[in-house]
């Protein structure tokens, strides 16, 4: 049976599909439901395994797919896989009469139930001698199983994974079954959001809800997805940020709140970037960027130890450590010393003509803020593989953070970096309306000369911060960058369960 499954073309495929149907038809005309409703499982493979002395010999009720099968006549040996592992059962026909017939009927990847007690083979593996079978669900199509090999050095190969990567990410239900490193990853993920919901409630924040169909989209600069809403004839925009509704909370007198929610951009696709994305977004009154970035590492110190039980983990071959205090440095002194430019004083000329001798893809036409970032991203965030916190920015990379209290053309606006990658985005937000007013129109400005992702003028946000928002400092974290970060996965493909695809052909 193993070896059949291994290397099918179509046309094989196709044959085993037709055979499968024929046992389907056989299990029914015997009178069984392949398909049943329920079944009553008492425990999970795991603590059988870890639990052997307490469960020797006791009835046990597990279920799970069928991942290996040899069968020997009147015995059989299977591995059956639930959610917290695999385990061995072992089936003989003078115990089971007719059902162990029905057992030759079944194929890897059904899925079953068994009632038996629990023991020890001649070899030592911990088993579930079985007593009753149960058909709980026929698969009609075959599972491709992974081989594996242990060399002469102890370790495990594995041969004929799951393994193309375009295939995975659009079954990912095949790729939770045969890759369990997989479903290990999204498990973590799961437990990540866990422990930073966690953490925030504890400090007393509260978790609400905006909209994600918004008249007038804002918080970023991105270019949004567009719907239309029939009864008010009225176009429609997918949310690229909460942070403008979240602020207006803060306005209304909450003094803390946060969402983790569902933003999306219509932009190109990387390994960092997915239209459809999972944003935590956190407003705090009375805070300014300093207090945000004590908080910042202590929540993330906090999930690390949760989820690995150290602050020292391995990323990529790196030994990352994130015990608190970061280290820290303004963006304009780390480039000084970095690359020997000022970019807070330097002339654009100079810094354009810098630029180009690097050899970075910039347009003849970028302004100065964004030639900035540009220099910074490409020649210096790279090398920020400890978790550093880059703070100190140009005013018209940031329209909604407030403007430094003692540098010209600077705002009070930070973000943290790991594995030269962006973690997070914080700010001592603007809540000056006339400024703000300014900003905005700023912004509009680009868009008319051609900059798709400058902000949009929003007159209500501005009319909010007209009544009074007291000092706020925002965060926002890309949680599947986080996911990726704290799981060593080097693509948001990996970490969402069902990312976005071009349409199979």
């Amino acid at each position: 049976m193993n070896n059949e499954l291994q290397n099918l073309h179509f046309e094989d495929i196709n044959v085993l599909i037709k055979r499968r149907l024929e046992e389907l038809e056989e299990l029914k005309k015997r009178g069984i439901n392949p398909y049943p409703y329920s079944y009553d499982v008492t425990h999970h493979s795991k603590e059988i395994l870890e639990n052997y002395t307490e469960f020797e010999g006791k009835d046990v009720s597990v279920a799970g797919r069928i991942m290996s099968l040899r069968r020997m006549g009147k015995a059989s040996f299977a591995h059956i896989m639930d959610f917290e592992g695999k385990i061995q059962i072992y089936l003989k026909k003078d115990d089971l009469g007719d059902v162990y017939d029905i057992f030759k009927l079944l194929d890897i990847g059904d899925i079953i139930g068994v009632k038996g007690f629990v023991f020890k083979t001649k070899t030592g593996e911990i088993s579930i001698h079985v007593k009753e079978l149960t058909v709980l669900s026929k698969a009609i199509r075959p599972i491709p199983i992974a081989k594996e090999v242990i060399d002469e050095k102890g370790n495990k190969i594995i041969y004929d994974q799951f393994s193309d990567k375009e295939l995975r990410y659009r079954q990912r239900y095949v790729d939770l079954i045969v890759n369990r490193h997989v479903l290990d990853v999204f498990v973590k993920r799961t437990k990540i959001i866990r422990y930073l919901r966690e953490y925030l409630d504890s400090c007393g924040y509260y978790e609400v809800e905006t909209p994600v169909l918004q008249p007038i989209y804002g918080g970023a600069a991105a270019r949004p997805f567009i719907t239309h809403h029939n009864a008010l004839d009225m176009d429609l925009y997918l949310r690229i940020a909460d942070e403008l509704y979240l602020k207006r909370l803060i306005v209304g007198g909450f003094e803390g709140v946060y969402e983790i929610a569902k933003d999306f951009r219509n932009e190109g696709m990387d390994r960092e970037h997915n239209p459809e994305f999972t944003m935590l977004e956190l407003y705090v009154a009375y805070k300014d960027y300093f207090w945000m970035m004590d908080f910042v590492e202590k929540l993330i110190a906090h999930i690390v130890q949760k989820l690995h039980g150290t602050l020292k983990i391995n990323i990529e071959g790196n030994e990352i450590d994130f015990t608190p205090p970061w280290k820290r440095f303004s963006m304009a002194e780390l480039t000084k010393e970095k690359l020997g430019i000022d970019i807070l004083n330097d002339s654009y000329d100079k810094l354009f003509s810098f630029a180009k001798s690097k050899e970075l893809d910039i347009d003849n036409n970028i302004t100065r803020g964004k030639l900035i970032d540009e220099i910074f991203s490409e020649l210096v965030q790279p090398d920020l593989i400890q978790p550093t916190f880059i703070y100190d920015y140009p005013v018209e990379l940031s329209p909604l953070a407030k403007r430094h209290r003692s540098i010209p053309d600077v705002v009070e606006r930070f973000e943290g970096f790991v594995m030269g990658r962006e973690l997070c985005n914080a700010f001592s937000e603007l809540n000056d309306p006339i400024d703000q007013r300014l900003r905005f129109e700023e912004q509009m400005k680009m868009r008319s000369a051609g900059d798709e992702e400058a902000h949009m003028f929003d007159e209500d946000f501005v009319r909010a911060l007209e009544y009074g928002m007291p000092p706020t400092a925002g965060l926002g974290i890309g949680i599947d960058r986080l996911v990726m970060l704290l799981t060593d996965q080097h693509s948001i493909r990996d970490v969402i369960f069902f990312p976005t695809m071009r349409p199979e052909k």
